[in-house]
């Protein structure tokens, strides 16, 4: 078993990639059970990543490395079962090849989808893009126009669960993973959060002081704010609180205007957000109670910096 070949290595004929992500009570033991599984299994390991949470006493792993060719990741985790099951593990093999399937959900607001659209379509972020849900008509062209089947789905007061559960039989049929809200300016269930739990990511602003309701880059203008920042995280019953999977910021000066909040803030929010759906979907992203670790990407994984 070889665990630190070049970063130029590169699947050949005979070996194919995969990915391989564990989460259990830390233990003695892990990492030596799942590398001479691996080993046992003809693999090689090309990177890993690792973290022991203290305090919550779980441990997780993310693993990438090459199998001879023609292993299916339903393969591998079969033969690991016994592992897993000795550990408690909650395990994954993923295929990297392979492109997750999203749904996307958009309200009025479409600088979060332009940049979905755009990343999918360029191969800058590994997701197929299965449907967009909205409950406003504004993207329907652009969406249909790009190929993706477009559900309006209107949501009131009165029909909200009627409108859930037809949201949920579109990502059914789609047969995605993942639910993105882009800027859908509905509050989701708890019914749903929990059906969905770990499997819808939403993007919002973050300022200090915080600000509320409508308008929110206007008022942190007249406030004086320096700096803009956007979360994506997981949604959760408690509005805007899930754990967090990616931030940032940028800087602004008193010489800017409210309109320049505004654009500086959707561009820091598409990043963001493109960002946590990379992580997710790439098995970087994992679930710890209130929070996320997330494990940095691996090199030649995250094309999105090098957009051109």
């Amino acid at each position: 078993m070889t665990d630190d070949l070049p970063a130029a290595t590169v699947a050949s004929a005979a070996q194919t990639a995969h990915v391989m992500t564990v989460s259990c009570p830390a233990t003695t033991g892990i990492v030596a059970a799942v590398s001479g599984y691996l080993a046992e299994a003809g693999c090689n390991i090309l990177d890993s990543a690792q973290f022991t949470d203290l305090e919550a006493g779980r441990f997780f792993m993310r693993l990438g490395f090459l199998a001879p060719a023609g292993t299916a990741p339903a393969a591998l985790e079969e033969g690991f079962a016994p592992v897993a099951g000795r550990f408690g593990m909650e395990a994954r093999f993923l295929d990297p090849r392979r492109k997750a399937r999203i749904v996307v959900m958009v309200s009025r607001f479409g600088h979060c989808l332009n940049d979905l659209l755009y990343r999918a379509r360029i191969g800058a972020l590994p997701v197929e893009i299965a449907a967009v849900i909205s409950n406003h008509l504004d993207y329907q062209k652009q969406v249909v126009n790009a190929d993706i089947p477009f559900h309006h789905i209107e949501v009131t007061k009165e029909n909200k669960a009627a409108a859930e559960a037809e949201i949920l039989r579109v990502v059914a049929r789609s047969g995605a993973e993942l639910i993105v809200l882009a800027r859908y300016m509905q509050i989701l269930s708890d019914r749903m959060c929990r059906e969905m739990s770990g499997r819808i990511i939403n993007i919002h602003h973050s300022f200090l002081p915080s600000f509320k309701g409508a308008n929110p880059y206007r008022q942190a203008h007249a406030r004086g704010v320096r700096l803009i920042g956007a979360t994506a995280h997981y949604v959760t019953a408690d509005l805007d609180e899930g754990p967090i999977i990616e931030q940032d910021t940028v800087r602004v000066t008193h010489a800017q205007s409210a309109a320049d909040y505004v654009s500086l803030g959707r561009d820091v929010e598409a990043t963001v957000l493109s960002r946590a759906v990379h992580a997710h979907v790439q098995g970087r992203a994992f679930l710890n109670g209130d929070r996320t670790v997330v494990f940095p990407a691996s090199p030649g994984e995250y094309a999105s910096e090098r957009m051109g």
